[in-house]
């Protein structure tokens, strides 16, 4: 519970913190699915707000707590949307994460957070239109959620693979105006500006990008990207943010 709490806080030093309390849970009872799975989504908001690189030994390690939580935690709804999510970006298991979080949602078909993921995972597919209709759901669902910012983000992203770039860009501005440095929905507002042919207003971006992820090149992203991300949405993404400028190498 208090790994929760710091986790709720949504900062770099509450991440933190809720890990290391987690794992000291996990001390207590190596079986506890719920701190397990919140470990590896820990991750995965890090790495979603720049404070881990893309790449990294933590990676596989969230990916084998995901299925340890698995293994334990088969009937908890939480548990299977947040293995799902993380067994998702991280080891590019589209197959389970999906039946990980469909199977979250027949156990309680009231999940914001399940619809969310159910969101990603149809949007990071190509399948767009889908991936819309789940994040709606999500916000109806409920629409004062402190993780709104990934509902919005994931809306952006599906809009953005169903091809509908004004509407994509109108969903990456309401993300970055509730949490202006989360690199993931910077990602996505260059690139739309890119696809609608904004050119300089993507390079104005450009800078706020590499101020929290120094370094990152387009081979880098195209690497981290084609683990959860079908061959043609891969494409979209990747040609944008070459064309606002990201370094190739």
């Amino acid at each position: 519970m208090r790994g929760l709490a710091e986790f709720n806080k949504f900062t770099e030093e509450g991440m933190g913190n809720s890990i290391n309390l987690l794992r000291r849970a996990l001390e207590i009872d190596p079986r506890y699915a719920p701190a397990a799975a919140l470990i590896g989504l820990s991750y995965q908001f890090q790495r979603g707000r720049g404070w881990k690189p893309l790449f990294g030994a933590y990676a596989e390690e969230a990916a084998g707590l995901a299925r340890h939580a698995l293994d334990n935690g088969k009937g908890d709804p939480d548990v299977l949307w947040m293995t799902g999510l993380v067994l998702l970006t991280f080891a590019g298991e589209t197959a389970n994460a999906a039946n990980a979080i469909d199977r979250a949602l027949a156990v309680n078909p009231n999940s914001s957070y399940a619809w969310m993921a159910k969101g990603y995972v149809l949007a990071f597919g190509n399948a767009g239109d889908k991936g819309i209709e789940a994040f709606r759901r999500a916000i109806r669902l409920s629409p004062f959620d402190p993780l709104e910012f990934r509902f919005t983000g994931g809306l952006a992203i599906a809009h953005m693979m169903a091809g509908q770039y004004t509407e994509a860009t109108e969903w990456a501005d309401r993300t970055l105006h509730q949490v202006p440095h989360y690199t993931a929905g910077i990602r996505i507002k260059i690139a739309l500006c890119a696809c609608l042919g904004l050119i300089d207003e993507a390079r104005q971006w450009l800078p706020r990008l590499l101020e929290l992820q120094p370094g990152l090149t387009v081979a880098e992203m195209n690497a981290y990207a084609a683990k959860f991300l079908a061959p043609e949405p891969l494409g979209i993404y990747i040609e944008g943010l070459s064309k606002a400028g990201l370094p190739e190498e």
